[in-house]
C-alpha cells in the first residue's frame, strides 16, 4: 500500500512538470510569434514629372514670310460718333470726339483692325512661350488696340492710364471668362490664356462703348493689320498653310498659301461691304 502511495505521488509530480513544460512551450511559441518582422510599408509612388516638350525653331537659313493688304470693296462707311456724355471724365479723358472703330477702312478701299493668322499647316509643332508680355490699355475710356492677338500662356498685361475706374471682362467661350475692375493708378493686371480662341470679345462692364478683342493662337504667326492694310507674318518655316482673317463686322476668309524657303509670299485679302 506504501509502495502504490509513492508511485501515486511520483506520477502527479511528472504530470505536473509536462503541464508546466507545454505552458512554458506555449509562452515561448506565442513570444516568437509576437516577434514576428513586421512587413516595411510600400515605398511612396514618386512624383510623376511632366515629360518636356521639345520646342520647334525655325531655321532662319529657310524661314519665309507672308505679307499682303487687306481690303474693303464697296462704299465707305460713315464715321460713327460714339456719346461718352454718360461720363463727363471720359470725354475730358478722349481730347475730342471718339469714332466707332468697327469698320476703320482708309481712304484707298484699305481695312485696318483684321486679326491674320495661320489656321492650319503647323499641327505637330510646340512653340516656345514669348517672355515679354502683350499689354492692353485702358486710356481715353477707350482699349488700345482694339484688336490684339497673343500667344497661349503668354502673358495679358492690363493697364488702366485714365482717372477713372474702368472694368474688363474678356467673354471666353473656350477659355475662361473672368471679369475685374481696374482703378486709377491701380498695379497692372496679368492674365494667360490657356487655350486657341478666335476671337475673345472684351467688354467693359461701366462703360458700354468700350470693346476689344483677343485672338489668342497657340503658335507665333499671327499679325494685325494696320490703318493702311497691310499685315505680315514673318519667320515661317517652308510649307504649305492656311491663312485666316477676322474682321468682327465682315467675318472670314481664308486662302492656301505655300512658303519656299527663304521667300517673301504675297497675298491679299477683299473683303465686300454694302
Amino acid at each position: 500500500m506504501k509502495g502504490s502511495t509513492h508511485r501515486i505521488i511520483r506520477l502527479a509530480a511528472e504530470s505536473t512538470r509536462f503541464t508546466c513544460l507545454c505552458m512554458a512551450l506555449g509562452i515561448a511559441l506565442t513570444s516568437i510569434a509576437g516577434c514576428k518582422a513586421t512587413p516595411a510599408p510600400a515605398p511612396a509612388p514618386s512624383a510623376t514629372t511632366k515629360p518636356v516638350v521639345a520646342t520647334f525653331k525655325v531655321d532662319p537659313a529657310t524661314a519665309g514670310s507672308v505679307s499682303g493688304t487687306i481690303l474693303y470693296k464697296g462704299k465707305k462707311p460713315a464715321a460713327k460718333l460714339v456719346d461718352m456724355s454718360e461720363d463727363p471724365a471720359c470725354v475730358q479723358a478722349h481730347s475730342g470726339k471718339a469714332y466707332d472703330e468697327s469698320l476703320v477702312v482708309g481712304s484707298k478701299g484699305t481695312l485696318g483692325n483684321a486679326f491674320i493668322y495661320v489656321k492650319s499647316g503647323l499641327e505637330g509643332k510646340t512653340f516656345a512661350i514669348p517672355t515679354t508680355p502683350v499689354t492692353i490699355d485702358q486710356g481715353g475710356c477707350w482699349f488700345r488696340p482694339r484688336v490684339l492677338g497673343i500667344q497661349t500662356n503668354q502673358t495679358l498685361q492690363v493697364t488702366n492710364s485714365d482717372p477713372v475706374t474702368h472694368n474688363i471682362h474678356p467673354m471666353a467661350q473656350i477659355n475662361r471668362e473672368w471679369n475685374h475692375s481696374q482703378g486709377p493708378g491701380d498695379a497692372p493686371l496679368n492674365r494667360k490664356f490657356q487655350k486657341q480662341e478666335i476671337m475673345v470679345k472684351v467688354k467693359c462692364n461701366i462703360h458700354s462703348w468700350m470693346h476689344a478683342y483677343i485672338g489668342v493662337v497657340d503658335s507665333p504667326y499671327f499679325a494685325v493689320s494696320k490703318d493702311d492694310g497691310s499685315f505680315e507674318i514673318p519667320n515661317l518655316p517652308p510649307g504649305t498653310y492656311t491663312l485666316a482673317v477676322w474682321q468682327e463686322n465682315l467675318g472670314t476668309q481664308q486662302q492656301q498659301i505655300t512658303i519656299a524657303p527663304h521667300t517673301r509670299t504675297a497675298t491679299d485679302f477683299t473683303f465686300k461691304g454694302n
